[in-house]
């Protein structure tokens, strides 16, 4: 039985991976996914899987499935209020539904 829920993405530099991460498992989510990314966007182009001294220049997506919307905006405000004034950076939620629920449900049940 599919369970509904609510997926927020984020796109974002590299070097906000830890803190990012911090901030989701603060809010209370579950779990979530990390990959690497390139983009084009109001600060120019920034490529995944290019050879490069450091990760200054990498991008991250991290995509986090939340039991409720609240939950991800929390995540969402709270990452750009801090840092997208400073980092490049994007966030939008969506409507999903969870295959196999069992795994997605807290210790309470779903």
């Amino acid at each position: 039985m599919a369970k509904p829920a609510s997926k927020l993405v984020i796109i974002t530099e590299k070097l906000l991976l830890i803190i990012i991460a911090i901030i989701i498992d603060d809010a209370g989510a579950t779990g979530y996914t990390v990959l690497e990314s390139g983009c084009i966007g109001s600060r120019n182009v920034r490529s995944a899987g290019q050879p490069s001294v450091s990760d200054t220049q990498a991008n991250i997506k991290f995509e986090v499935l939340t039991e409720n919307r609240d939950i991800a905006l929390k995540i969402s405000d709270r990452i750009a209020l801090e840092y997208f004034d400073e980092y490049s950076g994007i966030a939008y939620i969506c409507d999903a539904e969870v295959l196999y629920a069992h795994k997605f449900c807290g210790p309470d049940g779903c």
